[in-house]
């Protein structure tokens, strides 16, 4: 699996197919939103900022390029909790650096 975490694969491969249900579970949700794949993908990274769960950016911060947010888009879904959690938010900006390894619009 292509950036996400030791411990997310671990989930997939070392859990006797809960890691799986769990994923079915996202995927199903994910299919029944009303959002478009791009806004759904720059939520979730906003959420994933707003809890601190930094592991699952560079894998969401991919997907959201590869669905056609350009980085500015991207930069503006971390700083979407800034009024609400604060300036911990500061500390998922390096994530952005993921984005030179494959240049955005």
């Amino acid at each position: 699996m292509e950036k996400v975490t030791n411990g997310f694969e671990l989930l997939m491969t070392e859990t006797n197919g809960v890691g799986q249900a769990f994923m079915d579970a996202v995927f199903q949700m994910s299919e029944k939103s009303a959002l478009e794949k791009k806004t759904q993908e720059l939520a979730y990274i906003a959420v994933l900022v707003s809890t601190r769960m930094y592991g699952g950016l560079p894998f969401h911060i991919h997907r959201a390029a590869e669905l056609g947010a350009s980085k500015e888009e991207i930069k503006s879904a971390m700083l979407v909790p800034l009024p609400i959690v604060g300036i911990q938010v500061a500390d998922a900006l390096p994530y952005l650096a993921e984005l030179t390894e494959k240049p955005l619009s």
